[in-house]
């Protein structure tokens, strides 16, 4: 479910698909052969070949050595995990569909179809810019950054959301941070049966971590100058009741 909150300066589909690829931990491969998982067992070149890791009695291996090069021969799907502990914890999928060759210790991957699925909806990327395309610069960082603004700074969020249309707070229970990049913040804005999600741009993309800090006191600045939200007021007004 969507809220009214509009998504504004969101990273392009080839990068988020280059930020999920680069952070996911485990992979899900599927052939002719079946499917199998494997978990910490693949990098990222920088063209964004896919390199994994696999046991010599795989059948993968087998299927690779012996499917005719070229033919797309796996799909390989990848799951985008949010950090925090919220209702529907996956952010996106990713599927890579294409070919292996063996090189060296890895399977190179290479994708000839590559299919990112968001809450908005599925976009199949453009393959020049899935190659192009590197991962966002904080995504490396997102899950620290993430899970400690909700463990520590809980103050912190629910200030956030004073820049939040007040239809969106409608019978919230629980804001917790769900997802932040170099353009911005995404909250989720969980109800007793549904959740929303709403994006706060910042008002210039962030670059590395300092910057990031410097982004989300600007956000603060901008919360503390606002009305607090009367869904929240009448929140702590029933609950202290």
């Amino acid at each position: 479910m969507g809220d009214s909150q509009s998504w504004t300066a969101a990273p392009a589909a080839a990068q988020r698909a280059r930020s999920v690829l680069a952070t996911a931990w485990s992979c899900a491969v599927t052939t002719d052969g079946g499917r199998e998982e494997f978990v910490g067992a693949h990098s990222v070149a920088d063209d964004g070949r896919v390199l994994l890791r696999v046991p010599e009695d795989s059948a993968l291996l087998t299927a690779a050595i012996c499917a005719p090069r070229g033919e797309p021969s796996a799909v390989l799907e990848f799951a985008d995990v949010a950090p925090v502990p919220v209702h529907s914890r996956i952010r996106a999928r990713l599927w890579l569909a294409g070919w292996f060759a063996p090189e060296d210790e890895h399977l190179v991957f290479t994708a000839t179809r590559v299919v990112l699925k968001e809450p908005s909806g599925a976009v199949v990327v453009d393959l020049d810019e899935f190659a192009a395309a590197a991962p966002d610069p904080l995504a490396g960082a997102e899950a620290r950054l993430l899970t400690h603004l909700a463990d520590c700074h809980a103050d912190a969020v629910e200030r956030l959301t004073r820049l939040v249309e007040r239809d969106s707070l409608h019978g919230a229970v629980r804001v917790q941070p769900l997802a932040v990049d170099r353009h911005g913040i995404t909250l989720r804005i969980e109800r007793a049966r549904a959740h929303g999600d709403v994006r706060l741009p910042f008002h210039t993309p962030a670059d590395d971590v300092a910057q990031l800090t410097e982004r989300v006191h600007v956000l603060l600045a901008q919360a503390n100058a606002a009305a607090c939200p009367r869904a929240l007021q009448r929140q702590r007004t029933d609950g202290d009741g």
